[in-house]
C-alpha cells in the first residue's frame, strides 16, 4: 500500500528530556526564503537547536565551518552544496540530513554513505504534482485537447470534431508508463479510475508486483508499440540516457504521445524533434536537454508539441507540502525515531 503523505503539520511535543539536536540549514538562500516560511522556521526552533535565520550556502567559509562543528543534523533543499570529505571534517558530530526536496544526488556524496549518514529526502511529497500533471496530461493528450483549442482559435468556426479527430477520447486507450519510480507509481494509481489500459515496463519491478501496483508488465518495445501514451518516469543514469531512441520512438503509433517530466536526457531529443516536426507524433515535455532550450529550437512552434519550462515539480502552494514532510522527519530525528521516507545507498542506482 502506498505510504500517504503527512495531512497534518506534525505535533511538536517533549516526551523526552534528552536535549534538542543541533541543526543547521544548508541550501540557497532562495530556496530557504521560498520553502521555509516563518511558520516553519518557528517550528523548526521548537523542535532542534537551530538558529533560523543561518542559511549556508557554502560550507567552505569560516561562518559555515563555525556552524558545522556542533551540528547534528542539516537540513538541506535545491542548492546545497556537495557535502564531500572536507565538510564532513567540518561537521564531526554530523549524523543525519533531511532533504526539503526531492533527489539528494547533487549533495550528498560517497564521504556522507562512508560517514554513515541517514539521510531522508521529501521526493514523495515532491511526487505529488508531477503525478498531477502526467495525469492532466495524459487524459489532454487523449482528449486532443490542446490541438482542438488550437484549431478552434485559429479557425474560429463550427467543427465536426467527431469527423476531425475520431479517435479522440480517453475510453479504451492504453497509457504505457516507463519506470515504475515514485512518481511513476503515483501515476499508475491516478490513472485507476479511469477507463484505460495501463502498460508498465520497469526491469527491476516483478510481473505480479506490476499487476498489484494496477499496471500490466510489457517489455520495452512492446510498450511503445501498444500505447497511445507513453509517460517518461525513468531516472537519469548512464545507463538511461538516450534510453528513448528512434527506435522506440519509430515504435509509438501515429499520432501518439509522448510525455517526459523525468530528465530531458533520457530521450534522444534530436530523434524525437525530428519526429513531432514531421507531425507524425506529439510531446509534451516539461524537461528537455538542454535545459532550457536554444531560443530557436523548433519545439518552441511546434504545432503539436507543448513544453513547459519544469514546473511539473512542487511550486508555489505546494512547497508547504515539501517543508511539511521534512519538519516531520525533523521531528522523527528528534524523538529517536527512524526516518519514514530514508535514501539508503543500496537504492541509489535506481533513484532520480
Amino acid at each position: 500500500m502506498e505510504r500517504q503523505l503527512p495531512r497534518t503539520e506534525p505535533e511538536v511535543t517533549d516526551p523526552d528530556p534528552r536535549p534538542r539536536p543541533r541543526a543547521v540549514l544548508a541550501m540557497a538562500k532562495k530556496t530557504a526564503e521560498q520553502v521555509l516560511d516563518a511558520g516553519v522556521r518557528a517550528r523548526l526552533a521548537a523542535l532542534t537547536d537551530i538558529d533560523p535565520h543561518l542559511v549556508l550556502d557554502d560550507l567552505t567559509t569560516p561562518t559555515a565551518h563555525r556552524a558545522l562543528a556542533d551540528a547534528e543534523l542539516l537540513i538541506t533543499g535545491w542548492g546545497c552544496p556537495p557535502i564531500d570529505a572536507a565538510a564532513l571534517d567540518a561537521a564531526p558530530r554530523l549524523r543525519a540530513v533531511v532533504h526539503t526536496a526531492g533527489t539528494v544526488r547533487h549533495h550528498i556524496t560517497p564521504a556522507c554513505w562512508e560517514r554513515g549518514l541517514a539521510v531522508s529526502s521529501a521526493a514523495a511529497a515532491n511526487a505529488v504534482p508531477v503525478a498531477e500533471y502526467t495525469l492532466a496530461m495524459i487524459l489532454l493528450a487523449n482528449k486532443r485537447i490542446l490541438e482542438t483549442a488550437r484549431v478552434y482559435r485559429t479557425e474560429r468556426r463550427r467543427i465536426d470534431w467527431n469527423e476531425r479527430h475520431p479517435d479522440a477520447g480517453n475510453y479504451r486507450k492504453t497509457v504505457g508508463i516507463l519506470s515504475a519510480s515514485i512518481i511513476g507509481r503515483r501515476v499508475i494509481n491516478l490513472l485507476r479510475p479511469h477507463d484505460l489500459t495501463v502498460l508498465l515496463h520497469d526491469p527491476y519491478v516483478t510481473p505480479s508486483e506490476a499487476r498489484t501496483l494496477g499496471a500490466h508488465p510489457v517489455p520495452l518495445p512492446d510498450l511503445f508499440e501498444q500505447s497511445d501514451v507513453v509517460s517518461v518516469h525513468t531516472p537519469l543514469l548512464p545507463e538511461t540516457r538516450g534510453m528513448v531512441g528512434r527506435d522506440l520512438l519509430a515504435r509509438l503509433r501515429t499520432g501518439g504521445t509522448l510525455i517526459n517530466t523525468a530528465r530531458g536526457a533520457v530521450v534522444d531529443q534530436a530523434a524525437l524533434t525530428d519526429e513531432v516536426v514531421s507531425g507524425r507524433l506529439h510531446a509534451i515535455l516539461d524537461v528537455t536537454e538542454p535545459e532550457v532550450l536554444p531560443a530557436d529550437s523548433p519545439l518552441f512552434d511546434c504545432p503539436n508539441v507543448l513544453v513547459t519550462p519544469h514546473i511539473a515539480g512542487s511550486k508555489g502552494g505546494e512547497l508547504r507540502r515539501l517543508a511539511d514532510l521534512a519538519l516531520a522527519e525533523v521531528e522523527s530525528y528528534a524523538l529517536g525515531r527512524p526516518f519514514a521516507h530514508p535514501v539508503r545507498p543500496e537504492h541509489l542506482a535506481r533513484l532520480a
